[in-house]
């Protein structure tokens, strides 16, 4: 059973999307006091945040900075706002996913399930290790690791990167990605690949390899190696 952590303060739908994932099987946790979300976050250990913008005390943003700081946990936003620029603060923090309220559950289920099976599912396979560009890739630890140093990726993050690096040298449309990574792409935008590529690409550039993930225009992404013309 998996368990959620869900940061919302308006107690009726609290209840209401609890009760509701409950008929999922999923263990549902909320937050008793909006001043500690860390403390809580810690004890509880979910395999899953989902997490209102506007709370008390301090906003989703910064709760999900905090949670970042120490941890990996796909996150999904849940808002009522409708500005673009939520979504994509949301992103560039290291959140997974983005759901506008009102929603359909339908749709936040399949968000959950998606993300979950992303997150989870893919570490069972056998290779977990990949060499690229002199760089150790370690799909279970979510890590790059070379000379220069080791970063850490989110769930999505190390997902795009084997994605790319399973088919290196060769284009992958954006169109693919869209789908391998959220499994139906009615639930997910073309800006948020972007953002999340950007991301990932910022990271590597901080151990000399975000130049080795190459955008071909109107067509999608490649890895490359070293020395490839």
């Amino acid at each position: 059973m998996f368990k959620i952590m869900l940061i919302e303060d308006d107690a009726s739908l609290f209840r209401e999307i609890r009760d509701r994932l409950s008929q999922w099987s999923y263990d549902v946790h909320g937050i008793s006091n909006f001043s500690n979300v860390m403390q809580e976050f810690t004890a509880v250990k979910p395999d899953l945040v989902i997490i209102d913008i506007q709370l008390p005390k301090f906003d989703g943003f910064h709760w999900c900075r905090m949670i970042r700081a120490h941890s990996s946990v796909p996150i999904i936003f849940l808002s009522s706002r409708d500005h673009p620029t939520d979504m994509v603060m949301s992103m560039q923090l290291g959140a997974d996913d983005f759901v506008q309220k009102p929603f359909h559950f339908d749709v936040l289920i399949a968000k959950i399930q998606a993300t979950l099976r992303r997150a989870y599912d893919y570490n069972t396979e056998a290779v977990s290790l990949r060499t690229w560009c002199g760089a150790t890739v370690d799909y279970e630890k979510n890590t790059v690791t070379n000379e220069r140093g080791c970063i850490e990726l989110t769930k999505n993050e190390i997902f795009i990167l084997k994605q790319l690096l399973e088919q290196k040298n060769r284009i992958i449309t954006r169109e693919e990605l869209i789908q391998n990574l959220w499994n139906d792409e009615r639930f997910i935008s073309d800006n948020t690949l972007t953002v999340n590529v950007n991301r990932l690409r910022k990271k590597l550039e901080t151990i000399d390899l975000g130049r080795m993930i190459e955008t071909k225009v109107g067509q999608g992404y490649i890895a490359i190696e070293e020395g490839t013309p």
